[in-house]
């Protein structure tokens, strides 16, 4: 039995294939309810990093077949002793070594790039959950990472709204919000609004629970915010945006974002929420959460899941989430090993 690693070549079409085929196979396997493994995205993955990371791709071969690859990113504008890796093995290819080897040549990469500490995700079962395999949690254990954030994957079924108990929530939610104005947009943000995006966007790792995971807050200033959407342009992934105006200032200081996929119109992921911590306490995150909702809605009528992640700690965006309907799927650990 061989294994060979190499690096993937984003100009290499076959090999990106060969990968691609890897994922889409892990991903039917180990996740039966999400989406399916979108092309375009992984396409965009390889060719169109994130901005501000470095991305390293390496491709494994069993006896010659393609059977796992590793995705780390390097951040290059903050956290540069920090990385993440995505590991993935092709079902029909596991406990043969091919996990190992690839995590082996991982450390080597970033030993090489004076990177201190990797961070990655592994899926595990909730009790009274759909069954997930353990074996992401056991590898990431053997290697001596240790597990530095719980999180939560919630679904909202769209087709069982509480549409009174939404409504209820939104007036309570605007009796509070006095002197601040709803604003939406779709896609980019428009030119007034991006010193304030971005300023939030920033926010975002200095306020949400990390546990354990050693990562700083990340520098977004209006070209990072740019190079960001137009990353997600390449993945196919359509926004919409609701943020909260304060009118006595004129900025923007709730801000919260759901989007969809080229491979699914019935799927979407909830991602940030944040609110400005001096305009707390108003129930803005409620505010825009849920008339972003509404928002998706009118313009994605085949949607029918919305996922979010949270930290099992972060209580207040879980009830948030809990009030609108989002309910319990699987856990989700990330697990930080040092280099």
């Amino acid at each position: 039995m061989s294994i060979t690693i190499a690096p993937l070549d984003a100009a290499d079409q076959a090999a990106v294939d060969e990968a691609y085929r890897i994922g889409a196979a892990a991903n039917e396997a180990d996740l039966p309810d999400f989406p399916p493994f979108c092309r375009r995205r992984f396409d965009a993955a390889v060719r169109h990093p994130m901005p501000g990371n470095e991305p390293l791709w390496a491709l494994a071969r069993l006896d010659g077949v393609p059977a796992g690859y590793l995705a780390l990113d390097l951040p290059q504008l903050d956290n540069t002793e920090n990385a993440t890796a995505e590991l993935v093995v092709h079902p029909e290819h596991r406990r043969r070594g091919v996990g190992r080897a690839l995590h082996e040549h991982a450390v080597r990469l970033l030993r090489e790039r004076g990177r201190k500490r990797v961070v990655a995700m592994a899926v595990t079962t909730l009790p009274g959950g759909p069954p997930r395999s353990g074996a992401g949690a056991a590898f990431a254990a053997s290697t001596g990472a240790r597990p530095a954030l719980a999180e939560v994957r919630r679904r909202l079924d769209t087709t069982r709204l509480d549409h009174d108990g939404l409504a209820a929530a939104l007036a309570g939610a605007r009796s509070r919000a006095a002197g601040y104005r709803v604003v939406r947009w779709q896609g980019h943000t428009p030119e007034e609004y991006v010193a304030d995006i971005a300023y939030l966007d920033g926010r975002l790792m200095a306020d949400a629970p990390l546990g354990e995971v050693e990562w700083e807050p990340e520098r977004v200033d209006a070209d990072r915010l740019r190079s960001t959407e137009r990353a997600f342009d390449a993945r196919g992934r359509r926004r919409y945006h609701t943020a909260l105006r304060h009118e006595a200032s004129g900025r923007l200081v709730a801000w919260t974002l759901l989007d969809v996929g080229a491979s699914a119109d019935w799927h979407a992921f909830q991602q940030i929420t944040i609110v400005d911590p001096d305009h707390r306490g108003h129930r803005l995150g409620l505010l825009a959460k849920v008339e972003n909702l509404h928002h998706l809605l009118a313009h994605e009528p085949a949607v029918r899941a919305i996922d979010t992640f949270n930290a099992a700690e972060n209580a207040y965006m879980v009830r948030i989430n809990e009030q609108l309907g989002f309910r319990p799927v699987d856990g989700w650990t990330d697990w930080q090993l040092t280099i």
